[in-house]
């Protein structure tokens, strides 16, 4: 193992982590703001929203995130729009991650019982309240299971970014791949990066599971309060 050559070129990892984590954060922050929105218009049943939004996760959930990126990178100037490779891979984590988050809040958002709805209307609740503090949290919290795998599985996905010219970690690694030959040494730093991002996030979910299971987050002791 060549740990001269590791201690040389960490920096390089260094950048691109900060690179991969950053683009990471905004691309799935997007993904949950607009997964929320696809999994309230499904919720609901609005009229044609609620078929377009049906359309919209079922292309993006059967098709690879490379082919996705290809299209904003390579397709989108075609049609005179032409992004960097930033923007591309920022919105081709909201596009593949939002099919994703739509369907884990939607689910979160039907396992809300309606004998509770009933409850709060019965006690006089408004329709916002009955939103925010009854169906809301239930859904958050019957959601963070399959939303942590979620972020956990697009953060895996940024390994793709290396395709549109982006200096990602992928990149860093297979450029140092070519130049060097040091194929077992650039790797093992690839993981290493890999999981400096990834193991504290899972961590941190693991912890916020736990809690929530424990802290009686729900609508038994708003309705009990009430």
């Amino acid at each position: 193992m060549n740990w001269d050559f590791m201690i040389r070129y960490w920096p390089l990892y260094q950048e691109a982590l900060i690179k991969t984590a950053s683009l990471a954060f905004f691309g799935i922050l997007g993904a949950s703001i607009w997964g929320l929105l696809m999994a309230l218009v499904r919720f609901y049943r609005l009229p044609i929203l609620s078929q377009l939004a049906q359309i919209y996760i079922e292309i993006s959930r059967n098709t690879p995130l490379l082919i996705q990126l290809f299209f904003f990178y390579f397709g989108l100037p075609k049609l005179g729009l032409t992004l960097s490779s930033e923007h591309c891979a920022i919105f081709g984590l909201i596009f593949l991650g939002g099919s994703y988050m739509a369907e884990t809040f939607r689910s979160g958002l039907e396992a809300v019982g309606k004998n509770q709805l009933d409850s709060a209307l019965a006690l006089g609740f408004k329709d916002y309240q009955i939103f925010f503090h009854i169906i809301l949290p239930q859904a958050l919290s019957i959601s963070l299971p399959s939303f942590s795998a979620n972020v956990i599985f697009l953060l895996k996905e940024t390994s793709v970014f290396s395709v549109i010219a982006l200096a990602d970690l992928m990149y860093v690694a297979k450029d140092l791949i070519g130049l060097y030959y040091e194929t077992d040494e650039a790797l093992l730093l690839l993981v290493f990066a890999y999981l400096l991002i990834l193991l504290p996030i899972s961590l941190l979910f693991h912890w916020l599971e736990r809690r929530s299971r424990y802290a009686g987050f729900g609508s038994s002791s708003i309705l009990a309060r009430k």
